[in-house]
């Protein structure tokens, strides 16, 4: 893929980008897109391996880390920061609805963690990006929330909650930057083949006494595409979103699901 043209809506080239979740899946698929797209990018998660080999095939710094307590949110910054102010943010790192339990079973540790992952790094993130977005007069913050943020799930109290509440810290975010040239916006995947995905199909292959693969057709059957999304496609809508093309979208979460409502 070639590098948009500089000065061009697409061209993020001098903006510095922070990807969370970026080993895999979604995550990593932006990163390599923001990257291609011009923006210096720092692309954090746990997995050290596999980040690296991120930076090796895609030229953008990598963080080993467990975003959680405030604290490592700081440590994320400071190393973003020696990229430049940061003004482009996307919250992608996520616990999957394959660790809830119904609701009558739930562990109050699970919520926890949880809401902790889905919920509170990306308030912390966003709280510190956007120190950075009033310097700049100017900014892009992007929420990954999911279609379980708009309709319940079964055995998913935690999961569902957490994606609700991800798309109000988006809306209200975007109230606060609008006046600052900025935006704020959530995308709601539907069934992507990810591996957090993959573990919820594991899961209901076990519950329902069947093979995974059919788990999968199933779900692919189900939508009217008869696919699933790739990551690949969450990214390109990402990347739209972090781009000036997308300058009067603002506090909007948009389903990017091939049609199907899940």
């Amino acid at each position: 893929m070639t590098s948009p043209a500089s000065g061009s809506p697409w061209d993020l080239t001098g903006r510095v980008a922070v990807v969370t979740g970026a080993s895999s899946g979604i995550g990593r698929a932006t990163a390599v897109l923001l990257k291609q797209r011009g923006a210096s990018v720092l692309a954090v998660a746990r997995n050290a391996q596999r980040l690296e080999t991120l930076r090796r095939e895609a030229g953008v710094e990598v963080m080993a880390l467990a975003l959680g307590a405030p604290k490592t949110c700081d440590e994320a910054m400071a190393s973003a920061h020696a990229l430049g102010p940061v003004t482009i943010l996307v919250n992608c790192a996520g616990l999957g609805g394959y660790l809830d339990r119904p609701i009558w079973e739930q562990s109050s540790e699970a919520w926890r963690a949880t809401h902790e992952t889905n919920l509170d790094v990306p308030f912390e993130l966003t709280k510190r990006v956007a120190a950075d977005i009033r310097q700049e007069g100017w900014g892009r913050v992007i929420m990954i929330s999911s279609t379980a943020g708009e309709v319940g799930a079964p055995s998913q109290p935690a999961y569902c909650s957490s994606k609700h509440a991800v798309i109000g810290l988006m809306r209200a975010t975007a109230m606060d930057l609008a006046p600052l040239n900025a935006t704020s916006n959530a995308i709601l995947p539907g069934w992507v083949k990810t591996e957090m995905a993959d573990q919820d199909a594991i899961r209901e292959a076990a519950e329902r006494g069947m093979a995974v693969e059919r788990v999968w057709a199933e779900r692919a059957a189900d939508n009217p595409a008869g696919r699933v999304v790739t990551p690949e496609e969450i990214a390109e809508v990402v990347c739209f979103l972090a781009s000036p093309a997308a300058s009067g979208i603002n506090g909007q979460a948009i389903t990017v699901s091939l049609g199907s409502l899940w």
